[in-house]
């Protein structure tokens, strides 16, 4: 394969559009939860999968578990989870099992915030799916989201 293969210029060009549509769904909906609940996406992400966990055996995440479901590194998901931890929205302690190991879990405010923000980026990721699909770029990979979305509740 070269350099100016069709199908490597193909998949560079499908994954740039893929990474495109990325950004501007996150700046969407960042703008819309900073606005309307001055929580970043990340913060709002990190809430949701933490609000996902169960008690009783496996149903806590490591950290690094929570890192790779925020799409950060390990360090910097415990800074957040420090950060989330001082405003109030999440709480940790230890293991009863393993003194080792530290849970975080979301406190009632955090549940509060995540319930009222989940409609707010909901909206948010619905106008920027609508805008993508205008783009003839971005359209397919708006639409392979919505049947994504489709797939797991039909």
């Amino acid at each position: 394969m070269t350099a100016t293969d069709p199908a490597m210029t193909a998949l560079a060009q499908g994954w740039c559009a893929l990474s495109l549509l990325h950004g501007r769904i996150e700046a969407r909906v960042e703008r819309a939860l900073q606005r309307r609940h001055g929580i970043s996406v990340r913060e709002f992400s990190l809430l949701d999968v933490l609000s996902r966990q169960h008690d009783g055996e496996g149903g806590h995440l490591q950290m690094k578990q929570v890192a790779d479901a925020v799409v950060l590194s390990p360090s910097a998901a415990t800074r957040l989870v420090t950060r989330l931890e001082e405003r109030g929205l999440l709480t940790r302690y230890l293991c009863p099992t393993d003194r080792r190991g530290i849970y975080t879990d979301v406190s009632e405010a955090g549940r509060a915030l995540l319930e009222e923000a989940r409609p707010t980026s909901n909206e948010a990721l619905r106008e920027a799916l609508d805008q993508a699909k205008e783009d003839p770029e971005l359209a397919p990979l708006a639409r392979a989201v919505e049947d994504l979305q489709s797939a797991r509740t039909g």
